[in-house]
């Protein structure tokens, strides 16, 4: 219905679909992103023999295109990325939607005030990582593979071997840093939103 505001469960929706595209565009970068901290981490510890790979962004580009297969190196993830994506983004906005109408007492929420929408934001962020966590610990591993002798076959073989490995505790590394970025970001980007849209009238 044209004007009717829409339902959470079309948020919901709607978050999917976002986190298709999403997925699409943020693999390889992601990629990138993870090989370039993964270098970082083993120079920083200080392990014997390990030799800087990549000099930059750029230079784990070209490598990707030059050795793991050209373009579909870049994407090499991409099924756990969108693993961690659509079902993330999904919980994103319909945890959104559904807070910001139970603030606000029903479907009309063009009145909460900005507080009501950062508590709002803050927490739809949190439920993404909250939801797809583990998913993300994967696509990390998967990315950071050796190309030539990959230690996992792919996304469930990685699971599995970070579960057998490691515990239910391996597949949440790194979880209070994503909620302590995620929180604040989140109730900032929702609330510069939904402060933007409104001042466009």
């Amino acid at each position: 219905h044209p004007g009717a505001p829409l339902t959470v469960n079309q948020q919901v929706v709607c978050g999917a679909g976002a986190g298709v595209a999403v997925s699409i565009l943020a693999c390889p970068t992601e990629l990138i992103k993870c090989r370039l901290q993964a270098q970082s981490a083993l120079a920083d510890s200080g392990a014997a023999g390990v030799a800087v790979k990549y000099g930059g962004p750029m230079d784990v580009a070209r490598h990707v295109l030059r050795s793991e297969g050209g373009v579909r190196g870049l994407f090499k993830g991409l099924f756990p990325t969108m693993a961690r994506e659509v079902p993330g983004n999904a919980a994103m906005f319909g945890v959104y939607e559904a807070l910001k109408q139970y603030l606000a007492g029903g479907q009309d929420t063009s009145g909460l005030g900005r507080g009501s929408l950062i508590v709002a934001g803050g927490l739809a962020g949190g439920s993404f990582w909250l939801s797809v966590y583990p998913t993300d610990v994967v696509k990390s591993v998967i990315q950071v593979d050796d190309y030539k002798n990959p230690k996992f076959s792919g996304s469930i073989d990685a699971f599995r071997k970070i579960l057998a490995s490691e515990g239910v505790k391996g597949l949440y590394r790194g979880f209070g840093p994503a909620m302590a970025r995620s929180v604040p970001a989140n109730a900032a980007c929702f609330l510069v939103y939904e402060v933007t849209r409104s001042s466009l009238g």
